[in-house]
């Protein structure tokens, strides 16, 4: 099943946006690639909290802007950042814990533009990951579901130390992108779907993959803004651009993150606002218009967009090119989850009594 998945996935091109400052996206070839993935086999010691980008007790400088004003309040938010790993002169299959520049993406860009968006809803967890290398998804085949099923190995272990030893019942966001959002789903599947874990699900933001609607046996598309206990995902196309890549999301669902519904299209008047490179905010900055597996937006309005004419897609602009909409979303629905747990709770006791 996993296999499957990857190869569906193949197409995906994960990288980070920041600002709409790209990194180049070349799909990766295997030569001269003499580390193979399974180099580092050993298990990740989640106890330690080295082994964790963040933990409620040790938010870096740049995240407390966003952060709860109760970190041990009622809800938690599991993060796991999209492929930073991306550049064809790494011959690394997955990214050591250790390696300094990967420890500076995950924590002053990853965590600093995305995993923020969720900042404010709950006590936000993001561990370290052996990460596949882009590479991986266009060599399933040679080494890329090896790489790929390591680095999930490492989420899920986390995950299962975060459930002992961190969460004690409280309700759960699941959040990432790209590569993160492919491991999220493989949690969905192996901790919340059909199982008793699934009653903690405030909701799962996984942009940046191709789901379909019925990916999960009891997990919804979530389709009004604040449902709960389900699944939004979405994928970012300027219009008309990068046909190549757009077929690969054809048929997939699709949900607009400025309306959070089905709606085909919204003014740019609706949208919150994007987080861009210099910490600032711009709202209103475009339509949007949901088609068959996507999202078009337009050309986007703030004093830097001269720097996206080249861009054929926003792939990597998936979570901060809504930043501010996201965030508002999530505490809506964990606004939801409590009042949804008050009610169960007050009928269960009255039905006791």
């Amino acid at each position: 099943m996993i296999l499957k998945a990857l190869k569906m996935k193949r197409q995906i091109l994960s990288l980070f946006f920041v600002g709409f400052l790209f990194l180049g996206c070349k799909v990766q070839n295997t030569n001269n690639v003499t580390e193979l993935p399974h180099a580092f086999s050993n298990a990740v010691d989640y106890s330690s909290s080295g082994n964790w980008a963040v933990l409620p007790e040790n938010y870096p400088d740049n995240l407390k802007e966003y952060a709860v004003e109760n970190p041990q309040d009622s809800i938690d938010v599991f993060y796991v950042y999209p492929t930073l790993i991306v550049s064809d002169k790494d011959k690394r299959w997955n990214v050591p814990l250790n390696d300094s520049v990967q420890i500076n993406k995950v924590r002053n860009i990853a965590v600093r533009f995305q995993g923020s968006a969720w900042g404010s809803s709950g006590s936000l967890y993001v561990p370290y990951y052996r990460q596949a290398h882009i590479r991986s998804y266009s060599n399933l085949e040679n080494g890329g579901t090896t790489a790929l099923l390591m680095a999930y190995s490492d989420v899920k272990a986390a995950f299962e130390y975060y459930l002992k030893h961190y969460n004690h019942g409280r309700g759960i966001i699941l959040a990432g992108h790209s590569q993160g959002s492919t491991h999220i789903s493989y949690l969905l599947k192996d901790f919340f779907d059909g199982k008793p874990l699934q009653n903690q699900l405030v909701a799962a933001y996984i942009p940046g993959v191709g789901l379909d609607k019925n990916q999960f046996k009891t997990i919804p598309l979530m389709e009004t803004p604040d449902q709960t206990g389900g699944f939004v995902t979405w994928n970012t196309f300027k219009k008309k651009f990068d046909q190549k890549n757009y077929k690969w999301y054809k048929g997939k669902v699709v949900i607009n993150p400025v309306t959070w519904d089905t709606t085909a299209m919204a003014p740019r008047a609706l949208h919150k606002g994007f987080l861009y490179s210099n910490g600032k905010m711009y709202a209103n900055s475009f339509d949007t218009h949901t088609d068959n597996g996507v999202i078009w937006i337009s050309t986007p309005h703030f004093p830097y967009r001269y720097l996206t004419v080249a861009m054929r897609n926003y792939h990597s602009g998936d979570v901060n090119l809504f930043w501010e909409d996201i965030r508002e979303n999530s505490l809506l629905r964990v606004k939801t989850f409590r009042a949804n747990k008050k009610k169960s709770i007050h009928a269960e006791e009255a039905r006791m009594n």
